[in-house]
């Protein structure tokens, strides 16, 4: 059982996946101590120290194990059911199904983000070629409507489970992109190292429905939430030399941000 005391630490037993995870409790706080466990869960699901697939045993064992009572492990655990971050298995017990990527909202890059959150992203390459630019691309580049530019289409997963779908255009004289490297590392990271410094970007994000082909690509139902990005980023010449139309599983995705009031 844990101690008690103004914090109480507490490891987990073996025999889950919570065997090295540890957990500080303050019994103090008026914090109740469903929402610290449950707080706590969720950081270790979304840093990967809790990956999907992993079991966590049932609420009994658990409240042993925690030194809680069984109510309180239950509404934790509840919590992140309602999140869609772990699921309850007749026989199996309480399993971390998936974390959901929170990606600040500055000009970085979608590996980047997932990579540096522990998430492990893969990334395939559904598309490499040169293409007309239509009108909307034209505008957003500064060339003419019909000109070439390079077409990029990708899918980013992470555990295994796709994320998003990233379509990006690119002026064809910036650099050879090779689709082995963009598997391996972001699009930022190879536009860094061929000496392109980016310095800004113009942004809007949307919402829409899944259509059948987008929900088959990202492993969701026709007419699940998504949300959509529309990025243009400017190097430090004020060159336009991106253009990116995204769509995110709404299940799996937000934007965090921080908002100041204007003095």
């Amino acid at each position: 059982m844990a101690k008690t005391g103004d914090r109480a630490r507490t490891r987990a037993a073996s025999g889950s996946a919570l065997d090295t995870l540890p957990f500080e409790l303050d019994r103090t706080s008026p914090v109740p101590l469903y929402y610290q466990l449950a707080r706590q869960l969720e950081a270790a699901i979304e840093h990967g120290a809790l990956a999907p697939g992993n079991l966590l045993g049932n609420e009994i064992d658990l409240s042993t194990r925690l030194g809680l009572s069984r109510p309180t492990v239950r509404q934790a655990i509840q919590s992140l059911v309602d999140k869609g971050l772990l699921v309850r298995r007749r026989g199996v017990g309480t399993q971390v199904v998936h974390s959901q990527v929170k990606r600040p909202l500055e000009l970085s890059s979608l590996y980047d983000d997932l990579e540096a959150a522990g998430q492990g992203p893969t990334t395939h390459v559904v598309r490499n070629e040169r293409v007309p630019a239509t009108a909307d691309v034209a505008a957003a580049l500064g060339i003419p409507e019909g000109a070439e530019v390079t077409l990029l289409e990708r899918l980013r997963s992470t555990h295994g489970q796709p994320v998003a779908f990233l379509c990006n255009y690119l002026p064809p004289a910036l650099l050879d992109l090779d689709t082995q490297r963009l598997e391996e590392t972001g699009l930022y990271r190879l536009l860094r190292a061929a000496g392109v410094t980016l310095h800004s970007a113009r942004q809007t994000i949307g919402a829409r429905s899944a259509d059948a082909e987008e929900a088959a690509l990202l492993a969701e139902k026709e007419g699940a939430a998504l949300l959509t990005m529309q990025r243009t980023a400017y190097d430090d010449t004020g060159r336009p030399v991106e253009y990116g139309t995204h769509i995110y599983r709404a299940s799996r995705y937000a934007f965090d941000f921080q908002l100041l009031v204007r003095p």
